[in-house]
């Protein structure tokens, strides 16, 4: 799922000073406000549910599977893909591994959040499960650790719930209505997911990886097995730093290394 929010300048990080007391901070914003964002946010992204449910469905899983899915997985990307490779005939533990690595970047984000909300250690396995890219941009968006965990708490709930009763409406849908191709919602997943991940091409070197794997997975595609050109196209991501790198280093270096290795050569 996507995200796209970054902290307003000049308040600090989330929960500064909080337990001095938010009300009296230049940088506070009313709760009614966290919650209203927070409730955009949470709808607009949940309804999409309803995309992967007719997708699961469409990918040969059962009622049961997709709604499991939504449950315990609940992070769309990782969803999206894991149903992709299998409709398209993927091994499903090639599926499986490329659903887990697109979720690794959740496990960061929590690092982050767990500083900034400060949750009673009996509540942060549960709020772990809502740690992905909306409730994190939600929440490093506030002010205050009192905002930032009204934002995390009000975009968690209302996503988690409305993405599993769309899942489970778009699943229904997609068994009445039979053969998903037939009808051209195959397509809803894919579009969904370039949906999401769009607004999170800010900057020329996102732009550049994005396209990189692109070109690396439609190219292995013919010649690999289903669900290993998503895998390798995370190669674009080290390939375009290391681009960056060296675009990067001054004339007088450049020469410096090529003066060593004319050294080394003798």
């Amino acid at each position: 799922m996507a995200d796209r929010t970054t902290p307003p300048h000049g308040t600090g990080a989330p929960g500064a000073g909080a337990a001095a007391g938010d009300t009296g901070r230049a940088g506070t914003k009313p709760d009614a406000a966290v919650v209203r964002d927070a409730l955009g946010v949470g709808v607009a992204v949940g309804l999409s549910g309803f995309a992967f449910g007719v997708t699961s469905a469409g990918a040969g899983l059962s009622l049961p599977q997709t709604c499991v899915l939504s449950l315990l997985v609940f992070t769309g990307a990782s969803q999206f893909a894991l149903v992709g490779a299998l409709a398209a005939g993927g091994n499903p533990y090639t599926a499986a591994a490329g659903a887990f690595f697109l979720g690794v970047r959740n496990a960061f984000y929590g690092l982050r959040l767990s500083q900034l909300l400060s949750l009673p250690r009996a509540l942060r396995p549960l709020a772990a499960h809502w740690v992905i890219d909306e409730t994190t941009a939600v929440t490093l968006a506030q002010p205050t650790r009192r905002a930032a965990r009204i934002g995390f708490t009000v975009t968690g709930l209302t996503l988690y719930t409305l993405w599993n009763l769309t899942t489970l409406v778009g699943a229904l849908g997609a068994e009445a209505l039979g053969d998903t191709a037939a009808w051209g919602l195959d397509a809803a997943g894919p579009a969904v997911f370039l949906a999401l991940l769009a607004p999170m091409l800010r900057t020329g070197t996102e732009r550049a990886t994005a396209g990189l794997a692109v070109v690396l997975a439609l190219g292995l595609l013919p010649v690999l097995p289903a669900g290993v050109p998503v895998l390798l196209s995370a190669a674009a991501a080290p390939v375009v730093l290391f681009l960056l790198g060296r675009g990067k280093k001054g004339p007088d270096e450049t020469a410096a290394e090529g003066t060593a290795d004319s050294g080394e050569d003798r």
